[in-house]
């Protein structure tokens, strides 16, 4: 282990430092497939991974085929979150893994091992689990406030009868906690009670760019949506394309669009060690010293001012509006205004734009607005370690900034135009 690490807590700082440049609101562990396991006797187990590191038992993630030693811990995940100033969204296991399940009749001991989960996240220091987290060095309890009840496992055969003993468990003795649904309640509403529900989509990037409107019709009573995990994969993923990052950019301005219903949404795996990389593509990619950030990394840092900010209708009038897709916000930065304007052209041609904006409460100013595009010379473009940089986003001063304006969309790329807001005016309107 590295002596010199983010806050003494184990973790490189370099790879810390991507995820802090992405502003993140949330951290959703310690995963997915990973929690349920191929076989329940391999799925995550929280105790397991608590207490002084060479005394954990590890196990064998036999879903991706490797060995942890669990130094990465439940306790060590608590500590991350708060870390990075994220709230800490704990997937546990419901029983229920790829191929065996335990009954509803029988879950009880899942539920009290959950239950003392909670405890050992939130319980006082003098609590019996709390005590344990104070004696690991955190005497004041973690803010855990989401809780998803298992994994992509809606539809098997005891999901809903154990969801219902974990649901009815925390409600009662955690009132406070918001809980996640596998089932997606997008297009019909669930048949069970749930604060959030899952949203899960790997797919080709065509058919993602065309998802943009997926929440358009979604019903606006009833649970939050909670993408968590999604990502072009496969056939035009390579180890991450620009192509894919383009198609996940239109996905997420439709769910900006969206964010009265669609409360979260998470780009996943986020991290793969190189040498072991038995899913394509992933956000940040390393190995024993080296990183880099493919780009669907980069795409991501065009959202980050998102969590917060004011949307904005917007409207595309072109003949070329079937490859475009665009969301606009204002949002603010140490007291400076800005209106953010993404627009991706997902298609093979250079399209000209007129923006136009109207209805602001502050004049556009010029010095301060900027323009910054992730594209390359070829659309299947990836990063690696010996040019981590071929596709990243380019930023320049928007000298021609303004209440209306021309810009040109380069073929196959990502834009956001970042506008100053004149200060005075929205001093004044305030």
């Amino acid at each position: 282990m590295p002596s010199d690490t983010f806050k003494g807590h184990g973790f490189r700082t370099e790879l810390i430092s991507m995820l802090l440049d992405l502003k993140p609101r949330f951290l959703r562990f310690p995963g997915g497939c990973f929690v349920e396991g191929e076989w329940l006797r391999n799925a995550f187990r929280w105790r397991e991974s608590i207490g002084p590191w060479e005394e954990r038992p590890g196990h064998f993630g036999d879903v991706w085929h490797y060995w942890t030693d669990d130094g990465l811990g439940y306790y060590e995940f608590l500590q991350l979150s708060e870390d990075l100033g994220a709230a800490p969204i704990w997937v546990f296991n419901n029983g229920i893994s790829h191929n065996d399940e335990v009954s509803t009749a029988a879950i009880a001991p899942f539920v009290k091992d959950v239950l003392d989960s909670l405890e050992f996240a939130r319980g006082s220091a003098n609590s019996t689990w709390g005590s344990v987290r104070a004696a690991m060095g955190h005497p004041e309890p973690f803010p855990v406030k989401y809780v998803a009840i298992g994994n992509e496992d809606c539809g098997k055969k005891y999901y809903l009868g154990n969801y219902l003993k974990f649901y009815n468990a925390i409600r009662e003795s955690y009132p406070d906690i918001q809980m996640i649904s596998n089932c997606d309640g997008s297009s019909k509403p669930l048949d069970h009670p749930a604060d959030l529900y899952d949203f899960h989509v790997y797919t080709d990037s065509k058919t993602l760019f065309n998802m943009k409107g997926t929440f358009d019709k979604t019903s606006r009573t009833g649970p939050k949506a909670f993408v968590s995990e999604y990502a072009v994969w496969r056939t035009d993923a390579g180890r991450g394309s620009l192509l894919g990052s383009l198609a996940e950019a239109a996905f997420l301005t439709g769910l900006e669009k969206n964010s009265d219903i669609v409360q979260m949404a998470s780009y996943a795996p986020l991290f793969v060690n190189d040498n072991d990389q038995t899913w394509n593509p992933d956000a940040i990619v390393f190995n024993s010293w080296q990183q880099y950030g493919t780009p669907s990394y980069w795409m991501q840092k065009f959202f980050r001012e998102s969590s917060g900010a004011m949307i904005h209708p917007i409207t595309i009038s072109s003949s070329y509006s079937g490859s475009l897709a665009a969301s606009a916000i204002t949002w603010q930065d140490s007291g400076n205004s800005f209106l953010k304007v993404k627009i991706v052209n997902f298609g093979s041609d250079t399209v000209s734009l007129t923006i136009s904006v109207s209805g602001l409460q502050a004049s556009i100013n010029a010095l301060g607005s900027n323009a910054t595009v992730l594209t390359s010379s070829n659309v299947k473009d990836e990063n690696s370690f010996s040019n981590p940089n071929k596709v990243v986003p380019v930023t320049s001063q928007l000298r021609n900034a303004a209440e209306q304006m021309q810009v040109t969309l380069a073929a196959h790329s990502f834009s956001s135009f970042d506008l100053a807001l004149a200060q005075s005016e929205l001093v004044a309107e305030m």
